[in-house]
């Protein structure tokens, strides 16, 4: 699919004279225009300067008021918790990528209609060393750190051939194991959190625990607590994908990853070439692994160091290969022999996933180009005029699509022809042979979303609708190199709607569910909204989740960077 979207200037001036607006009104439909006008469609110029929200801030570690407008529901009390890089620079020397800044962990406690903020940066091995060094002495995704200067020529050299040792600065997201709550990134290091103080506990190595070399930082929770995560391994044989199972309960004094078993590995197409995957699926029965196009280098990574590239050097897009399916059954561990094929893609974040009638549907957003990682430069972040328009202009943005997976292949499934049975479905599965299916997706919108850049960080009513059927999903329209819009989907209508202010970027949407909700989307959307142009001008959102009109907002004090991902905890 072609991201498309309307000119900017056209955008900005149908929203210039309101301060924020629901939208659910459809838009021309781009399957009339040809391919040219399809590419003016969705260019946009005079894209805001975004320079300040990614630039070094400092902590607030002791919880401060901030200034609230409009209602906060008494209902809501707890913490939203969200995690991101905060700190771009030590000393001289600055890191390259939006992934590599110091993980700056914020807390937003609401009780009572009112708010307080605090914040502090996760004291890990590489903020502490980076710190008392005041430079940059460990490397990051895009950022290689230099040799000590204070070394001679010989030992600099020599220092070429040391091996790249995995970071442990935890910037992506909040999560869950056992009860207690950890901040991670794609290694294999965690740091447990306190999560009312956000000082930083124990340091927690997967490695340890179970063959690892890393998990992703977005975790699958069953009802009862169960954890399902991914990570590779590798070793002299190359690499593989590992299934992971956490036990939900502590056993004795444990409070750590104890119990942990890799389920099943699957070995990837090329041993040395491994995909890079930021999160998976999970339904009811079965965890699903998308193999990407987006491939690892194994050969680069372990040379990168003696190269003097970073990790994000060894990392590309192979367009020429096919997204596979892998298909895993939770309880045994074992692999679906079938494999479900589609056309190269890349994703970074699943919606849902759920079994139906001998189906398995996984949604998630999806774009046909695998080059996002490239954009994230700060370099390219920072930029202005035509040549922000111009990195934005260049990028394939994100769309959420349904594929259907059959999951009754056996030697008597007929070949070539749509196996995809269920009403008002356009998603397509056709068996190639027993052992292969290919596949075609749906699109989970209408053409409205293409007004808005498409959408990414996806949320849902988790608790009630994980791994089932569902209606209503959330994300963040992206007609920005960050998040620029909040939007509400419904899944029967594929209609959507809006919350869109000019100069103002949200983050993720975090749903809270009303007590005694009766339907699913009873409860308030949250998200902390950042402007580069008001100073101190950060304030967290409440959302009607069910109208998505504002109800009410709390301004924060202080500058707050733009972060990554969040989750609320009910206290």
């Amino acid at each position: 699919m072609i991201a498309q979207r309307i000119n900017f200037h056209f955008f900005r001036a149908a929203i210039s004279s309101t301060s924020s607006f629901t939208m659910s009104h459809g838009k021309p439909h781009p399957a009339v225009l040809n391919n040219k006008q399809k590419n003016t469609f969705r260019e946009r110029h005079g894209l805001q300067d975004i320079a300040p929200l990614l630039r070094s801030m400092e902590e607030t570690p002791e919880p401060i008021p901030t200034t609230v407008k409009g209602t906060i529901p008494t209902w809501i009390r707890g913490n939203l918790l969200r995690n991101g890089p905060g700190k771009f620079d030590f000393g001289n020397q600055h890191f390259n990528h939006w992934f590599d800044g110091m993980a700056l962990m914020h807390r937003f406690q609401i009780a009572d209609g009112q708010v307080t903020y605090r914040s502090r940066f996760l004291r890990s091995d590489s903020y502490k060393q980076n710190s008392e060094m005041n430079r940059i002495v460990v490397s990051e995704f895009g950022t290689l750190a230099l040799p000590d200067p204070c070394k001679n020529i010989f030992q600099r050299f020599l220092s070429r051939f040391d091996r790249l040792k995995p970071t442990d600065n935890a910037n992506v997201s909040f999560v869950k194991y056992k009860g207690d709550f950890y901040v991670s990134t794609e290694t294999n290091f965690m740091y447990k959190i306190d999560t009312d103080t956000l000082e930083t506990k124990d340091k927690v190595d997967w490695s340890k625990f179970i063959a690892v070399n890393g998990a992703t930082a977005h975790p699958h929770i069953d009802q009862d607590g169960t954890v399902y995560n991914m990570g590779n391994s590798y070793n002299s044989k190359g690499a593989f994908y590992n299934i992971i199972r956490v036990p939900s309960k502590k056993e004795d004094l444990d409070d750590t990853l104890q119990g942990a078993k890799v389920l099943c590995s699957i070995s990837p197409a090329d041993k040395s070439k491994p995909s890079y995957y930021h999160s998976f699926a999970m339904s009811e029965n079965y965890v699903v692994f998308i193999e990407q196009p987006i491939k690892l280098d194994l050969a680069k990574i372990v040379t990168s160091r003696m190269r003097g590239k970073g990790i994000s050097d060894c990392i590309y897009w192979d367009p020429k290969q096919e997204t596979v399916f892998h298909v895993v059954n939770k309880h045994t561990g074992k692999v679906n022999p079938v494999k479900y094929h589609t056309k190269a893609l890349s994703t970074f974040h699943q919606i849902n996933a759920f079994e139906e009638d001998g189906f398995l549907i996984v949604d998630m957003c999806c774009s046909d180009d695998g080059q996002a990682l490239n954009i994230y430069f700060l370099q390219n972040l920072r930029k202005s005029g035509e040549a922000l328009d111009e990195v934005y202009n260049s990028i394939d943005n994100y769309f959420p699509r349904r594929f259907v997976l059959p999951l009754r292949i056996t030697n008597d499934t007929p070949l070539n022809q749509n196996l995809n049975t269920r009403p008002n479905s356009t998603a397509s599965a056709v068996c190639l042979n027993k052992d292969k299916v290919f596949c075609m997706s749906e699109d989970l919108h209408d053409n409205e979303l293409l007004n808005y850049g498409g959408l990414e960080f996806p949320h849902i009513h988790y608790d009630r609708c994980n791994t089932k059927p569902y209606r209503y999903f959330y994300g963040c329209g992206f007609g920005h190199l960050v998040a620029d819009s909040l939007l509400k989907i419904d899944l029967e209508s594929k209609k959507l709607k809006a919350w869109c202010q000019p100069g103002l970027y949200p983050s993720e949407p975090v749903f809270v569910p009303s007590p005694n909700a009766k339907e699913e989307d009873d409860g308030v959307i949250l998200s902390v909204v950042l402007t580069p142009i008001e100073d101190k001008g950060t304030f967290l959102l409440v959302l009607d989740a069910k109208t998505f009109e504002e109800m009410g907002r709390a301004k924060v004090p202080v500058n707050i960077p733009s972060g990554f991902h969040g989750t609320f905890l009910v206290t």
